[in-house]
This record gives C-alpha cells, structure tokens and sequence, in this order.
C-alpha cells in the first residue's frame, strides 16, 4: 500500500495514517471541551468586564452615553479600592469594543470578548437589534450579561435567558403613557391618530401592535399607520400620508437620525400635530441638538430624570455635567446601573465563577438611581415611567403629576 505525508506528519501507510488524524481530532476535541470557564483564566488580580457598544453608525447618539454609565460606575468602584473577590481586593479592566450599530459586528465582538479577552463578565449593547445578538453570544458562552436599554417584551421574545438579566422599560407602559396623559390634561383634539414606526422588534411591537389597541380603548380613530424599514433615509411618502390622514396626534417610533429626518421632513411639508410623540428617538440630547425649534414640544417616555427622588439620581446628573459639559441622557443612567448591579453581584457572589455570579445577580434587591432593581423569573427589571416633553431645549417631566415638573404645552409650539 503507498504511503504519503499527512497533515499530522505521518509517514505510514493510508488506513493507519488516518487513524492518527481521527485520534488527532479527539484529543483535540476533548482538550477544547476542557476548556476552563472565565473564572480560571486570564489574571487572577483584576476583574474583566466587557461590552459592544454603537460608538458608531445610525445607534452611536445612545452609544456615547452608555460608554459614559459603564466607565462612571468602573471608575467607582476602582478609587473605593476595587472589588472584594474572595477576600482578596481586585480592580475592575473594561473593555469597550464599537459594534458599529451592526448586529452582526455585536456577535463578533462578543465572541473575541470571551474568547481573546477572558471576560469575567459582560455588560450589553442598546436596542433589541444589538443587545439580543450579543446576548445570544454571551448565552452560546455561558458568561452572564446586565444590559439595559432592550424594551422588556422584545426582549423576552427572543429566548428564555437563563445568563442574560435586562433593566428597562415595559412597551406596554410606555405605549400607553400618551394616552394617560391626553386624558388626565384634558387635551381636546379631533381623536384622530396617524401612526409611523419602524420594522424593528420594538417599533414593531409597540407602533404597529400597542399604539392601535390603545388607541381603539381610549376611544380615538387611527387614520393612519405607517411601517418603515430600519435603514430607509427618504420619508417623503410617509409624510405626504401624515398629512392625508388629517389627525391631530401623529405617534412615531424611530431612532434618532430618522426621527430627525422625519421631523424636518414634516415642517418641509406643512404637516404639523398638536400632539407629537416620538418614541425611542427624541430620548438623546442629539434629537433636540440636530432640530433645534423643530424639537419644541416633541413627547418622549423616560424611565430616569435627575429630579426622581432615587439615591444618586441627582448626583449622577451632575457628574455627567462635570464631566463633560453636555446635556444629560437617560442612558447615562441605565447603563451605569447595569453596571452597578454587575458589580455589587461580583462583590455578593466573592466569586467569578460564572453560576455563582449569574445567580448573584438573580437575587438583586437594591434601590439605584433608575429605581428598585428586581428580576423577576423571566430576567427582566421593569423601569417606572415617565411622560417627558422638550421645552426650551430641555427635556421636561409632565406626567405623572406627582413626578412633573413641567406642565404640558399642547398644542406643540413648533411649526
């Protein structure tokens, strides 16, 4: 029988050398499958966290501001001495890699994070488009994940987490949050609704499934109700069947560029509302930045404003202003919570085994600046909400009473 060189370098006959190949094969599936969990890699004297977040492309105006929440709680932990992980005082390493908005990029740089980088622990990206991915990443890996900034039922729908944990607001709350308020002012309209949201899991779930159904239970008509792609730029004909549709109450769910786009696109137009809700995108200090006057009297829920009467709420408003002279985003404060709750879990649990710290953070009970943090069995911390407006370029709380302060202006000030 002839003999050839193989790939393991076996000079022998063909049966046998393949015999050595499927051994090769074994044994090198058997030391893959013994490898050691993040705990008993990479150094013993520091804490490894690490996150994918869009510093870039269409989400980087929410990016920023959660790259600002991680590092403020780091930088916390790490001048009170570091954490104390089985007795022994360990400083916290973040490592923040840009996902460039791209869900595809979130998977990736969650696996290089596990991977190349040994993280202990991960904190998430913004928007179910990006936080799902990199959880399924962080789920295929078995390291656990805090991440806000995915709407709870998006969120859910997507799997049953068993090392994935989310802090944020409910869509069903936040998509009734408009109505509440139109009813508690008395705001007297035509009750007529036009409706334009995008195809993402939550412009989906809340513009084209919770919109119509508050709505028709709070007696109001939907005139219209227009769906959009993620990544479309042009508005044009959407706009022209806002202003078709004749309603007083024009409800939009986008992110931030395309918000804005819309809204330029409707002073263009002539289409105005004397109710304009922009859910998702008005939120960054960028929505009122880019529109200036166009931005006055636009309706956005919020979960965190400095004004709430929770622990650090003020604090952390006037750090970020400090820091670095710009406007406040409620994402500076979901973000830092979530690492809040990572990090006081690594200090209960004394301990970066992974089950041990998974089921540290299962057992969250603590009040923080976004409120009392609870994971309920499905891994999810609901967010109380809010009603917020821009007025005078800032954002303004106005409802419910006993949180505002501000009152609703309606009709909208701007043209």
């Amino acid at each position: 029988m002839p003999s050839r060189t193989t790939p393991t370098g076996c000079m022998q006959p063909r049966r046998f050398c393949g015999l050595v190949a499927i051994a090769v094969l074994l044994a090198t599936s058997l030391l893959a499958g013994c490898a050691p969990r993040p705990s008993s890699r990479g150094s013993r004297d520091e804490v490894v966290i690490g996150a994918a977040l869009p510093l870039s492309g269409a989400l980087a105006s929410f990016g920023g501001f959660q790259k600002w929440g991680y590092e403020h709680a780091v930088a916390e932990a790490n001048r009170a001495g570091g954490l104390l992980v089985g007795g022994k005082r360990m400083k916290v390493r973040l490592i923040l890699r840009d996902d460039r908005s791209d869900p595809n990029v979130t998977s990736s740089d969650i696996d290089s994070l596990v991977s190349s980088d040994h993280v202990n622990a991960l904190l998430g990206s913004c928007t179910p488009p990006l936080v799902i991915p990199g959880g399924l990443a962080a789920e295929r890996a078995q390291i656990p994940m805090v991440t806000g900034c995915a709407p709870i039922v998006a969120f859910t729908s997507a799997k049953r987490w068993r090392w994935v944990w989310d802090l944020f607001f409910n869509e069903t709350e936040v998509a009734e949050l408009p109505f509440k308020l139109l009813r508690d002012d008395g705001v007297a309209t035509n009750r007529r609704i036009a409706i334009l949201h995008d195809n993402g899991p939550d412009g989906a779930v809340v513009g084209g499934k919770l919109w119509p159904q508050f709505a028709q239970a709070y007696g109001y008509t939907v005139a219209a109700n227009i769906v959009f792609p993620t990544d479309t730029t042009n508005f044009d004909a959407g706009v022209q069947q806002l202003k078709a549709a004749g309603a007083d109450i024009v409800l939009i769910d986008a992110v931030t560029p395309q918000a804005v786009s819309i809204r330029k696109q409707m002073a263009a137009a002539g289409v105005g509302a004397k109710v304009l809700v922009v859910e998702k995108g008005a939120e960054p200090a960028q929505y009122a930045t880019a529109l200036g006057s166009l931005a006055e009297g636009s309706l956005v829920a919020g979960y965190w404003d400095p004004s709430f009467p929770y622990p650090g709420a003020k604090a952390l408003g006037d750090a970020f202003l400090a820091e670095t002279g710009a406007s406040e985003s409620q994402h500076i404060a979901d973000s830092y919570t979530a690492a809040k709750v990572l990090l006081d879990a690594i200090q209960r649990a004394s301990s970066l085994d992974p089950d041990r710290l998974n089921d540290a953070i299962g057992k969250t009970n603590a009040v923080y600046p976004v409120g009392r943090i609870v994971f309920a069995a499905n891994h999810t911390a609901a967010l109380a909400v809010a009603e917020m407006q821009w007025q005078g370029g800032q954002i303004r709380v106005v409802w419910p009473a006993a949180r505002a302060n501000a009152r609703l202006i309606a009709p909208s000030p701007a043209p």
